[in-house]
């Protein structure tokens, strides 16, 4: 039951994961800044990097820490010619409340997203009330904004399209709403209906350091997806003014890939159940060893009776190593049943629906038939090798 339980819900948040950054689209990835992950002192710090080259050592310059600036991705989204949606992105910051002029007010946790006029078919948002972002919205960097379906429902309950060209304040900045974004769904990792998107001339306007832009690209077909990477990191490598020995100072990320990154990191917390589940088998292993030599104590004169009817000692032996291999085989049945209903809790918390993990239910029958033989194994052979008539005389 704890090996199995854990692991159906170690299975249903990997599920959660590849589902909700499959709205995302296979089909697209994204361009953003390499950041470090350990950071000492300022930003866009400059350090030498010895690379070998021939007998000697060439000094050269690493700016990992450039982000993508405004001029960057504007320049990336007017040249680059593959067949492809090019949106630009920024964001705003993820600790937004959003106020009505009725003062109603959200959670302090709402993601402000600036994009563009692609930004929405690119995530995978779709309008349900109002217009999308217009060039002019983005060109004048117009305090307007589109509400994610949470927000929308939060500030003006089920009818949200009375919400269409309302007054909203982001902090202290007035904004007029012109969208809500039909709902994606949420799990326990991410929250796609909790945000609002405004443009992103808007954040650079109103923010001293708005941060690293991203850029995102959409092909039509998956089969186009490397050719395009390919051309973008080309062209991307040319804007940044890279030359071919320098390393790449951006990230390119697949929807795919990132859910992958999730997963890895549940890597540890798979080992840790596994671990846990093996020390409940060696407590179990230890308890029916005991059941079975207890067994072997009670029926000595079972025993005796059989060997002076003819019975072999082999015979004696399997017996016993049956009702072992039995016993543990009917209590891993019943604890896979129990596992999976423990762990499709936690799924159905996070709308995954009802995981089987096949593979590890048939690796818990075979690691509980081997409980029950290296159980059952020393009480057996105790029992054959019992002498039938001092077993006989037992009581």
């Amino acid at each position: 039951m704890a090996l199995i339980g854990i692991l159906t819900a170690i299975d249903a948040m990997k599920q959660s994961l590849r589902e909700n950054f499959s709205t995302l689209g296979v089909n697209a990835f994204s361009i953003r800044y390499k950041e470090k992950q350990f950071r000492i002192g300022g930003h866009n710090k400059t350090e030498i990097v010895q690379t070998k080259r021939g007998k000697g050592f060439q000094q050269r310059r690493s700016n990992e820490n450039i982000s993508i600036t405004y001029e960057q991705a504007i320049a990336f989204k007017q040249t680059f010619k593959y067949p492809a949606l090019v949106s630009i992105s920024l964001r705003g910051g993820s600790m937004a409340n959003i106020i009505t002029g009725n003062k109603k007010q959200t959670n302090p946790n709402v993601s402000v997203i600036g994009g563009d006029e692609g930004y929405l078919e690119l995530s995978g948002y779709t309008i349900k009330e109002g217009r999308n972002l217009s060039l002019l919205d983005i060109t004048t960097g117009a305090n307007v904004c589109i509400l994610g379906n949470d927000v929308a429902t939060k500030l003006f309950g089920e009818h949200t399209q009375k919400a269409i060209d309302n007054t909203v304040r982001i902090g202290n900045i007035p904004y007029r709403v012109i969208g809500i974004l039909a709902s994606k769904g949420a799990s326990a990792f991410l929250n796609a209906d909790n945000v609002v998107i405004t443009n992103y001339n808007n954040i650079r306007r109103i923010q001293n350091n708005p941060g690293s832009f991203n850029i995102g690209i959409m092909v039509k077909r998956m089969k186009q997806m490397e050719m395009a990477i390919g051309e973008a990191t080309g062209l991307f490598r040319n804007i940044r003014k890279l030359n071919t020995r320098d390393v790449d100072n951006f990230y390119i990320d697949k929807s795919d890939s990132l859910a992958q990154t999730f997963i890895n990191l549940l890597s540890s917390i798979t080992i840790a159940a596994a671990a846990i589940g093996l020390i409940t088998l060696i407590g179990a292993a230890i308890g029916l060893m005991n059941i079975m030599l207890v067994a072997v104590t009670e029926r000595t004169k079972e025993v005796g009776l059989i060997k002076a009817l003819g019975g072999r000692s082999s015979d004696i032996r399997k017996q016993f190593l049956l009702e072992s291999i039995l016993i543990s085989l009917i209590g891993s049945l019943v604890g896979i049943l129990l596992g999976i209903g423990v762990g499709n809790i936690f799924a159905l918390v996070l709308q995954t629906g009802v995981i089987l993990p096949w593979a590890w239910i048939m690796l818990g029958i075979i690691i509980c038939s081997a409980v029950g033989v290296i159980a059952g194994l020393y009480p057996a052979i105790k029992a054959s090798r019992l002498n039938p008539i001092v077993a006989l005389r037992y009581e």
